[in-house]
């Protein structure tokens, strides 16, 4: 191979890597956390059981056009981002629901709660035979905090909220709900506010520049 083409092989590599930049992954900062938080934390009997690092939260280049502060789900990928300034979001991974029980659209957060009852639909009541009320707790389906989504002023029964299942972040097996770990939720509960803007991304309209199912099978890599 001539040295002529061995610098454009190698060019072209130093090009593509300038294009990409890892993810900065962060540790759980329990400095945030109410004394009450880590209370019900400790208490918990399910097992926490580690998120696949291609979910685990990061700090990431962000390539769409949503305001900072606004939040952006794209359930193919299972990633929810918070966006920030100068082109940055952060990206959690996620629960979301099965394909035919899924959201999707823009809506605001109508209404935050800390550490929320569970109120199961008709439907979730039928279909898994559960009460019609679960009370808060270290236990409770609902984890730490929820974010009730409001569209048109109305309340779409879609929430942002924690979960008992931390082994299913990546899964598409909710009942149409996002879920985040519990650790996750109280981070970007503490970001966001009444009226922050959430777009949830159509089923096969993922629009994230790395794919978490790739990342899986050992496809992939945490650059981009």
């Amino acid at each position: 191979m001539s040295s002529l083409v061995k610098f454009g092989i190698l060019a072209v590599g130093l090009m593509l890597a300038g294009c990409q930049t890892a993810a900065q992954y962060e540790a759980t900062n329990t400095a945030n956390f109410k004394p009450h938080d880590k209370e019900l934390l400790s208490k918990v009997s399910y097992v926490k059981t580690p998120v696949a690092e291609p979910f685990r939260r990061a700090i990431v280049d962000y390539h769409r056009k949503e305001a900072p502060g606004s939040i952006m789900v794209d359930s193919d990928n299972h990633y929810l981002y918070y966006v920030l300034d100068g082109g940055k979001a952060i990206r959690y991974g996620i629960t979301v629901g099965e394909e035919a029980m899924a959201w999707s659209g823009i809506a605001k957060v109508g209404s935050m709660t800390e550490w929320p009852a569970w109120h199961p639909t008709p439907g979730e009541i039928e279909r898994l035979g559960v009460p019609k009320f679960v009370a808060p707790g270290p236990d409770n389906p609902m984890g730490s905090r929820a974010l009730y989504l409001y569209s048109g002023g109305k309340d779409t029964l879609f929430r942002i909220h924690g979960t008992n299942q931390p082994e299913y972040i990546g899964s598409s097996i909710s009942s149409g709900c996002i879920r985040m770990t519990n650790e996750d939720v109280i981070d970007l509960y503490n970001r966001v506010k009444l009226g922050t803007v959430v777009v949830v991304l159509e089923p096969k309209h993922g629009d994230s520049p790395f794919n978490s199912k790739l990342a899986l099978q050992g496809g992939g890599n945490g650059n981009y």
